[in-house]
């Protein structure tokens, strides 16, 4: 073994300024992403937004066995009054073939078998007695009912799964049921791990005397690869510094970032700070820390390559990597900071289970201003895999539980590690510039996590009044003075609690394809027995602007809303976002749909303006400080948004008082 002079250590520095130093003199280029089959992306990176080129289901499918029926034909049956339907056929799950029928008649059709042309409703069997080439059915059904209809889940166009998302077998399902086969992903940091001590043996080995075994060297592997980064142990290190400056140098060609733990303290055989320092400049950045455990403690930089000391004591050597070199690891294979397995969380709202029945309701996890967890709960049903995909974790229901009362604590059961509490969190309208918003944050800070929740802007307002958000995007009319946002604070009782936020300008109108076959001008053409029309969800701005126009039609007509809205095709089938109403006309699933200009932007479409519209942000007043809150609205400010709006989301328009606060208590 080669002797060196003891050396004490360095100025001593807190971990914040030991990262701060670190950022400051490493400056990593961004790695090209690569493409990888599903199978093999799990706990990778996204490096791209993914939208759904299907819809999920892609054909309108049975939710029940029983039998497919025109509704119309059951109204007015019960059990003293049943019906005689004269049953066509069978129908199976996968079963191709494109059958039909009329009023009066019905297929035998089992759960998950597309539903015949001309059907719109499924009898359950319980409810139905065979009769021979009959069916006898005692209970009526209305439109729509036991049908799972086609984009119920997952509609063609819509953002399944956003840049920087960590996949977990759950985005895996996700991306498969959209028929996605692979995805871009980020490179996995390249990184080089030893264990220092002419007293380790390594794990298997026969123990002898005043050996012990390297606990270090697999432990900070799995740490590695927890974060995201790609582990490799390369052995234990002997006290020699020639030997020691041979192997580090080597691992050095072929790894991103080099860790070893022990021989990093101020001894006469503590040799790797000396390595470091003479491998490259800069060398050693940081060694020593005010942290107990962890004082001794090694951040290097040579020739662009990381390369971190940890002490030799197992708990201080895995202390210092969760607090020192885990985030920066994340951060270069842009992931996040992880959750505990189980957090306790209080539900926002009252909701429902089957008696009798144990359930695992999904939940998406918020945090609430206080710093507590919110469980929202996600109930899309059984059958949505988009549900499953988009929650964190689940609550545990038992059988003799019916509901979970609003602001009731529970424990949530993570689906896993890795699971990142938002930095932002919107439940409100969608809108394509909140997306864009979202992504130039993430730019300016890397450690930035935003979360969207569409539920419309009546929903937004609720989620605000309950606390549960930190904003929300909301587009909502007065009908009689024509003013946006401002009047319904009043009317959800914000007017202590909440601020409001001038946004941006957006154009509503009719998106139709190009060429416009249908030769469609305005609202009263959708009344047309020929024009198929695709609506937005209830609760949403775009939704109450929609049946604003319908109501003024009505009226002029001597009729109502309800009538009125039974005359057009397509007015229940409902879209979640303004991307799946436009792809939902590309692809010849409605002949017009309701939304903004951006989406309509598009090869194949076409756009008639009948709206200007105001989308604005609402904020609790107790979240007006937060930090991510402040740097949105910095942004919403700047000229880099109004840019990006510009290029990227055409009839999105910054206005002279975007940024400013329209109402504040």
């Amino acid at each position: 073994m080669q002797s060196h002079e003891r050396k004490v250590f360095r100025q001593l520095q807190s971990l914040e300024n030991a990262t701060s130093t670190f950022w400051t003199a490493y400056h990593p280029t961004e790695a090209s992403s690569e493409r990888l089959k599903i199978q093999e992306a799990s706990s990778r990176v996204l490096a791209e937004d993914v939208f759904s080129e299907i819809d999920v289901p892609g054909f309108d499918r049975a939710a029940m066995d029983g039998y497919a029926v025109v509704a119309e034909s059951t109204f007015g049956v019960d059990d003293r009054n049943p019906v005689k339907l004269n049953v066509r056929g069978e129908v199976e799950a996968g079963n191709a073939t494109a059958y039909s029928l009329s009023k009066g008649e019905a297929f035998e059709i089992a759960t998950g078998a597309p539903m015949p042309k001309g059907a719109d409703a499924v009898v359950m069997v319980e409810y139905t007695k065979r009769v021979g080439e009959s069916v006898e059915a005692y209970r009526s059904v209305t439109p729509g009912e036991n049908v799972t209809g086609t984009g119920s889940d997952i509609m063609t166009g819509e953002l399944i799964l956003r840049n920087y998302q960590v996949i977990t077998p759950r985005e895996v399902g996700l991306l498969a049921a959209a028929g996605v086969a692979q995805v871009s992903v980020y490179p996995k940091p390249r990184v080089a791990i030893f264990s220092s001590g002419d007293e380790l043996i390594e794990p298997g080995d026969s123990f002898t005397f005043g050996r012990v075994y390297d606990t270090n060297g697999p432990a900070v592997a799995a740490s590695v690869a927890e974060c995201g980064g790609e582990p490799k142990f390369l052995g234990i290190l002997p006290d020699d510094y020639s030997v020691v400056r041979e192997r580090v140098k080597a691992a050095m060609a072929d790894a991103d970032i080099i860790i070893s733990s022990g021989s990093t303290s101020s001894g006469p055989g503590d040799l790797f700070y000396k390595v470091v320092d003479e491998l490259g400049e800069p060398g050693v950045l940081v060694h020593g820390l005010t942290l107990k455990p962890g004082k001794p403690a090694l951040i290097g930089l040579v020739s662009g390559k990381p390369i971190f000391g940890l002490p030799g004591y197992p708990t201080s050597a895995l202390m210092i990597f969760h607090v020192l070199v885990a985030p920066i690891i994340r951060r270069l294979s842009n992931m996040m900071e992880s959750r505990p397995d189980m957090v306790e969380a209080t539900v926002p709202l009252k909701c429902f289970k089957a008696r009798g029945r144990r359930e695992l309701l999904p939940v998406q996890l918020l945090t609430a201003p206080d710093g507590k967890s919110v469980a929202y709960p996600m109930q899309s049903g059984s059958g949505a895999i988009s549900s499953y995909s988009m929650a964190d974790g689940f609550v545990d229901l038992p059988e003799t539980q019916e509901y979970v009362e609003e602001g009731e604590r529970l424990q949530v059961q993570l689906f896993g590690r890795g699971i990142s509490p938002p930095t932002l969190v919107t439940v409100g309208s969608h809108c394509v510039g909140l997306d864009i918003a979202f992504s130039l944050l993430r730019r300016n800070d890397p450690s930035f996590f935003g979360r969207t929740i569409n539920v419309g802007s009546v929903g937004g307002f609720r989620a605000v009044g309950r606390g549960e958000t930190d904003f929300a995007g909301v587009h909502l009319q007065d009908e009689g003075t024509g003013e946006y946002n401002v009047p319904f604070i009043r009317r959800f009782h914000l007017e202590k609690s909440a601020c409001l936020i001038r946004g941006y300008d957006r154009e509503q109108g009719l998106i139709i394809k190009r060429g416009n076959p249908k030769k469609i001008q305005d609202i009263k053409d959708l009344m047309r027995n020929d024009v198929s029309f695709i609506n937005r969800n209830k609760g949403s701005g775009t939704r109450l602007l929609i049946d604003m126009h319908l109501a003024k039609l009505a009226s002029s007509r001597g009729s109502d809303l309800e009538t009125l809205a039974r005359e057009i095709r397509g007015y229940g089938y409902e879209a979640k976002t303004h991307s799946a109403v436009a792809a939902a006309v590309k692809n010849d699933r409605a002949d017009v749909g309701f939304g903004i200009r951006t989406v309509a932007e598009v090869p194949g479409l076409e756009f008639i303006k009948l709206d200007d519209e105001k989308y604005d942000f609402l904020i609790p007043t107790d979240r007006m400080n937060k930090k991510s809150i402040v740097a949105f609205l910095d942004l919403l400010r700047s000229k880099s948004f109004s840019d990006a709006l510009r290029q990227r989301a055409p009839g999105l328009t910054i206005n002279s008082q975007s940024g400013t606060i329209l109402f504040q208590p």
